[in-house]
């Protein structure tokens, strides 16, 4: 019996390794399979889980099927690592989130692959899974010289598989990281305005727009011989100019295409500038030398001298202080003003008799259409002390005019190179808000906000030192040639 039931203590250990092992073997057996790809889906909820073929980069979760999937160590979207969480994956799925994937930088033989690797081997899926199409929403500077360096600003510029710019292939491009630009040289020669992209995703096209805006000039109202600048966008690249109707035979564009500068010919009429380029063209829709159109005073005797002869401003021309202007204009001195110095009357003030601002028929017009002009010359540096405008109708809004106002806590002294021309939009005129003081409130929301109900009024400038110590400066300049004119 003892013997017995010693052989039946011998095996069962034996017994008990050899039932252990069998679903040991079994497992093993399952582990030593290398995985498989059936297909990827999409992670939302039915009925949205359908299985994909292709899909675009943005850190969004799927579903990878197949079989053996549980044990995963690495796992490749286009060649870049995904993390993952083996909590999420059974032996016929796995929950993975596709990471990031800078495609700019990826390699590209890895492209549109998925590879799967567990402890028993790994296997690689095609999966269509890239960027979105191309887009293109600018050009760095379309006045590039042949060799200069360009960019192409927009979404998913990479994987770019030819690339043209005007007609002419270029064959060196280079992606951002982000792939919101695209560098490249300008080439020699751009037959046609048109950009196309061609990458993996698909293609862009893009016109080539560099059509030219006059925003502004220098002197309306300048004497033939001096140097005005127009100013704008794209103005280069210019097949014609004209002043007043005159034409400009010789000028010069600015690097930025920001101005164009050229000596003032002897001009015949009024009319507007005018610029054509290869782009298009653009004309003002005021005219240049022009004195009378919205005329509220030109301090000439055959034209409208309007001055009520007080307010301390005097008259004068040919001063020394202010060449190149051989008409009437006013001039208006000061010294340093205390704080709150200056008001509508006594030495700090021009003031004007009633003018037709704006035609009575054009009062329902947007504010935005019309402007206050004016030729200045600051001939000593001037900082500190604002020059008020404003119509005489009561609690009037007000326009300030303080160049030397750089920033809120900036200021640096102000002069003009001779005469210039100062546009001020009636949308500038602004009310009086409690806090902020004249001029600082809402700007006005329609033209009868500022005039009388038939569009004439008087007008008042004068400087009034809203700081709360003495200005830098006093305030030495001529004026000329107040007016209203539509800009829009």
């Amino acid at each position: 019996m003892k013997k017995k039931s010693y052989l039946r203590l011998c095996f069962l250990p034996l017994f008990l390794m050899a039932v252990a092992l069998l679903p040991a073997c079994k497992k093993d057996k399952n582990v030593s399979a290398p995985p498989v790809i059936a297909n990827i889906r999409s992670y939302v909820a039915s009925p949205n889980d359908t299985v994909l073929h292709n899909a675009v980069a943005k850190g969004q979760w799927v579903v990878i099927t197949g079989q053996n999937l549980q044990n995963a160590t690495q796992i490749y979207f286009d060649g870049v690592p995904a993390s993952f969480n083996t909590a999420l994956f059974a032996s016929n799925s796995a929950v993975v989130q596709i990471p990031v994937i800078q495609f700019s930088t990826i390699d590209t033989t890895k492209l549109y692959t998925v590879k799967y690797t567990t402890t028993a081997g790994s296997t690689s899926f095609a999966f269509k899974l890239g960027p979105a199409a191309p887009t293109i929403t600018a050009i760095s500077n379309v006045f590039a010289a042949p060799g200069d360096s360009v960019y192409l600003y927009g979404t998913n510029l990479v994987l770019v598989q030819r690339f043209l710019y005007g007609g002419t292939q270029i064959s060196s491009f280079k992606s951002s990281l982000d792939g919101t630009a695209l560098g490249f040289v300008m080439p020699a020669a751009t037959p046609t305005d048109q950009i196309m992209v061609t990458a993996k995703a698909g293609s862009a096209n893009f016109k080539i727009v560099a059509s030219p805006t006059i925003t502004g000039v220098s002197n309306e109202n300048a004497t033939p011989g001096d140097s005005v600048f127009v100013y704008g966008t794209y103005l280069k690249n210019i097949e014609s100019l004209s002043f007043a109707g005159t034409p400009v035979t010789s000028f010069k564009s600015s690097a930025d295409g920001s101005s164009v500068r050229f000596v003032l010919p002897a001009l015949t009429k009024s009319g507007p500038v005018s610029v054509t380029t290869k782009f298009g063209a653009a004309a003002t829709v005021y005219n240049v030398n022009d004195v009378a159109t919205g005329r509220i005073s030109d301090w000439e005797w055959g034209g409208n001298f309007n001055w009520q002869w007080w307010g301390g401003s005097y008259y004068t021309n040919g001063s020394p202080d202010f060449p190149g202007n051989s008409t009437q204009y006013m001039v208006l001195k000061t010294g340093v003003l205390s704080a709150g110095e200056g008001n509508t009357y006594s030495s700090y003030a021009i003031r004007m008799g009633a003018a037709q601002w704006v035609p009575s028929s054009n009062m329902n017009d947007p504010v935005d259409n019309w402007a206050f002009k004016f030729e200045v010359n600051v001939s000593k540096p001037w900082n500190g002390g604002t020059i008020d405008i404003l119509s005489g109708i009561d609690n009037s809004p007000i326009a300030r005019w303080e160049p030397w106002q750089k920033t809120a806590t900036i200021t640096a002294p102000y002069t003009t190179n001779g005469w210039i021309t100062v546009t001020i939009p009636l949308s500038s005129f602004r009310k009086a808000d409690p806090t902020l003081g004249e001029g600082k409130g809402a700007p006005i929301a329609k033209i009868a906000d500022l005039l009388t109900a038939s569009g004439n009024s008087t007008c008042l400038v004068y400087i009034h030192n809203y700081g709360t110590s003495d200005t830098a400066t006093g305030f030495y300049a001529a004026f000329d040639n107040f007016r209203v004119v539509k800009i829009k």
